[in-house]
């Protein structure tokens, strides 16, 4: 019987050559670790729906970026869980609020050696849970959120964030933090759009860990999973108002608008593995169900190849040990 002369089974034939000619890799600079700090809080505090991860105290989360530099991680994305919430989310405009805080203590603790990112978004703060400013019949008041986010944003380059993210999909957000920044003096402080933001499904352990108040969805401001050319035009706008980077966010169900986005955008793509995508695998792996580190590897991998050259995922500092493993 004979064969083709060119048989691509060769090149898979040793884990050697398998390194040698593999197409995408991740290192752990490409890796962005979401973290939590809880106001009040004198240790650690387990999130159930996400085992491993913490709601952290100012000394915990200190750590956690400490252990991010030595094992060669590019960023730490900060979320606040303040001890007060009220109907404009005013603890997360405070200069002594919680994630402010934070931000301060990690760059004190780290400086520039790791990228510090916030996330600029009311939700955490409010007690109706919602990323902005309520109207009176219940709708988002997009306009007066956007002067809040200027303020929150100006705060938060006060206490030392290289990067800001603003998520809370309101129209027009970039350029108005964008000029508030520069107005305030933070000409080189970052914006990193959370462009194409989904209304999902896979964010429900994030909201045990931010002790969502939220009732209802944010599907009038987030996007619809049945949309993919919009994505483009949300991505357009947002470099047009002055993004440095761009996110698309969920990233498992959602690569084809990853790759979309990476194809056409002039700045540097980021993508969020959420917090359901990180809980599916974790109980699957539990259960015995899947091999627990292909899997991780395996989808940070396909997030990579899909085209983020940034990707959010709370397994950063463990996958940055395994990367140096040559053993697959």
């Amino acid at each position: 019987m004979s064969f083709p002369q060119h048989r691509p089974r060769r090149l898979r034939s040793t884990p050697a050559l398998r390194r040698l000619t593999a197409e995408y890799r991740v290192s752990p600079s490409d890796l962005i670790l979401p973290a939590f700090i809880r106001e009040g809080l004198t240790e650690p505090s387990p999130i159930l729906s996400m085992p491993g991860v913490f709601q952290h105290s100012t000394e915990s989360l200190k750590r956690a970026a400490a252990v991010a530099v030595e094992r060669g991680v590019g960023g730490i994305m900060l979320f606040g869980i303040p001890s007060h919430r009220d109907a404009t989310g005013s603890a997360g405009i405070d200069p002594e609020g919680v994630l402010n805080r934070a931000i301060a203590d990690v760059r004190s603790e780290v400086g520039d050696s790791l990228v510090v990112m916030s996330d600029v978004c009311l939700d955490e703060f409010t007690d109706h849970g919602h990323c902005g400013v309520l109207a009176e019949d219940g709708s988002v008041d997009n306009d007066t959120t956007l002067a809040l986010y200027a303020r929150m944003a100006v705060e938060q380059a006060n206490a030392g964030a290289h990067v800001l993210g603003p998520s809370g999909m309101m129209d027009g957000q970039v350029a108005v933090i964008r000029q508030a920044l520069d107005d305030a003096g933070h000409q080189d402080t970052v914006v990193l759009a959370y462009a194409a933001k989904y209304a999902s499904a896979f964010y429900g352990p994030f909201r045990e860990a931010v002790d969502s108040q939220l009732k209802g969805d944010r599907r009038t401001y987030q996007m619809d999973a049945a949309n993919r050319r919009e994505a483009l035009l949300e991505v357009e706008l947002d470099i047009e108002e002055g993004a440095d980077m761009v996110m698309v966010k969920p990233a498992m169900s959602y690569l084809d608008i990853l790759a979309d986005v990476a194809a056409v955008s002039r700045v540097p793509v980021a993508a969020y593995q959420v917090s359901g995508e990180y809980a599916m695998i974790e109980a699957a792996a539990a259960n015995g169900w899947i091999d627990r580190r292909r899997a991780i590897e395996e989808s940070v991998l396909s997030i990579k190849r899909a085209g983020a050259q940034m990707i959010l995922t709370y397994w950063a500092p463990e996958l940055a040990l395994w990367l140096g493993d040559n053993s697959n």
